[in-house]
């Protein structure tokens, strides 16, 4: 019997050219299966085969548990049972019991050998998945295959992957047989089917096809700082040149725009500009909205936003059809991006001038002449009034010393004020609230003046809801209550 398990072992580690650990695993599982089988309730069992004499073992296990938490007694035992076997057991070990080793003979040669080759195929596919990751290709090239239910199956060497329907470009006809390129936009090992997820939708396949037709960009001459995409219909791309003699944006379109040619004839047409990258977010965002031209910038940090005027001539090449140049400049940028024109941005400065007049005049106690002239002196948080430095405030002609420090006292006072009241708020918020991944305190005293204070609290919310009440993105917002709402599925 023990003989006759190492010759198997060996057999097919060399037939299929695996390791013999992979085998020798899987024929542990073939043997505890079917030790399983020969009890009515749904037991656990482990097999152990020696490796180097081939002779095996069979055990039944429990798993430890707290005292009053069995919930499947064919699978857990209380700590207080299982510490009268093994005094040193803690919760979360298992309790193992010898069983009468089964026969190798009377499992059924068929019934084993499934179990062993599909565990072989498993690390067999693993195994090549893994080779072809570690040569680092995320530009995959290979020929349709198959198409299943409008997701089109592509075979590249042994790879299979999967391009799915919706990260083809819209309105491109892939059929069998086609070559095709994609980008690996994910591995998903838990797949049954292929386990490389492939996009020709998404702006990395861009920046990988400029890679490809670029050498300069692997020479590290050039750099791709970004990509943005509206597929099958305009893309912008952001370029920053390592060396001063190199052009970016020439370098890029190449001889007669063979370069740039190359490129939009893989996207089925999608028109591309080339955006010169800077450091400087303004600048950047006035190459990216070209060739509209832009008569200012007013920039939001807090918000991570800016207001861009244009005059009436080129409102709508800054907007673009349907929304897409901004649209496109906001995603290359990273910043959202409010095209007005010069009346509106006039409109929009007179009503924020109004409500930050507004809140100096009810915090501070003072008269709209004063509230004006500290708005007008650029004053725009009670902070800034507090804390700017005194010399500063003093350089201000309307303002007699008296008056700065008068003004400079009540701004201090009003922010220790709504201090002390914030932290009192947090006082009473539970601390499961606090300690939920991604949350700060400051979205706590949001939270809790809204009168949320614990976890139930918030889990009881529905994103949209969170978003409307704190101004924080959806994505933010439902990472949070979904890990709100984890104890509801433990």
């Amino acid at each position: 019997m023990s003989r006759e398990i190492l010759l198997l072992v060996d057999a097919l580690a060399r037939e299929k050219a695996v390791e013999k650990e992979i085998v020798f695993t899987a024929l542990e599982l073939a043997l505890a299966s079917a030790t399983k089988k020969r009890f009515q309730e749904d037991i656990e069992t482990r097999v152990s085969i020696d490796r180097a004499t081939g002779d095996h073992q069979s055990f039944r296990r429990w798993l430890v548990v707290e005292d009053g938490a069995v919930e499947d007694p064919a699978r857990q035992i209380s700590l207080s049972d299982a510490a009268e076997t093994d005094v040193d057991i803690q919760v979360g070990n298992f309790l193992e019991k010898p069983l009468e080793p089964i026969e190798f003979g009377r499992i059924g040669a068929q019934a084993a050998k499934q179990v062993i080759f599909q565990k072989i195929r498993d690390a067999e596919r693993e195994q090549t998945l893994n080779d072809f990751l570690e040569r680092g290709d995320y530009l995959i090239t290979g020929t349709i295959k198959r198409m299943e239910r409008g997701n089109a199956i592509i075979e590249s060497g042994k790879i299979e992957a999967e391009l799915p329907r919706d990260q083809m470009i819209p309105k491109e006809n892939l059929r069998v047989g086609d070559r095709v390129r994609a980008y690996l936009h994910k591995v998903d090992r838990a797949a049954r089917g292929p386990q490389l997820k492939l996009s020709r939708n998404s702006p990395e396949f861009l920046m990988k096809l400029f890679e490809l037709e670029v050498p300069e960009i692997e020479e590290g001459l050039l750099e791709i700082k970004a990509a943005a995409r509206d597929p099958g219909s305009r893309a912008k791309i952001a370029v920053k040149s390592n060396d001063q003699r190199v052009d970016p944006i020439g370098t890029c379109v190449g001889m007669r725009g063979s370069r740039v040619q190359a490129v939009i004839s893989e996207l089925a047409g999608e028109r591309v500009d080339i955006v010169l990258w800077s450091d400087d977010p303004a600048t950047f965002i006035i190459n990216a909205l070209a060739p509209a031209e832009i008569s200012s910038i007013m920039v939001d940090e807090e918000k991570h936003s800016m207001d861009i005027v244009v005059d009436d001539d080129n409102l709508a090449q800054a907007i673009g059809r349907g929304g897409q140049n901004v649209r496109l400049a906001s995603e290359l940028t990273g910043w959202e991006l409010n095209i007005m024109t010069v009346e509106e941005s006039k409109a929009k400065h007179e009503q924020e001038s109004s409500q930050i007049c507004q809140l100096f005049m009810q915090k501070l106690d003072v008269d709209e002449e004063i509230a004006e002239i500290l708005v007008q002196e650029g004053f725009v948080t009670l902070e800034e009034v507090a804390y700017v430095p005194l010399n500063e405030m003093l350089e201000i002609e309307s303002l007699d010393e008296e008056t700065v420090t008068e003004i400079r006292n009540r701004a201090r006072n009003v922010l220790l004020t709504d201090a002390i009241a914030n932290e009192e708020k947090v006082e009473h918020v539970a601390e499961d609230l606090l300690a939920i991944e991604g949350m700060d305190i400051n979205l706590v005293r949001e939270l809790a003046a809204k009168g949320i204070n614990t976890q139930a609290d918030l889990a009881d919310l529905a994103a949209d809801d969170l978003v409307e009440i704190t101004g924080i993105d959806i994505e933010r917002a439902n990472q949070l209550i979904i890990k709100a709402r984890e104890p509801w599925f433990t």
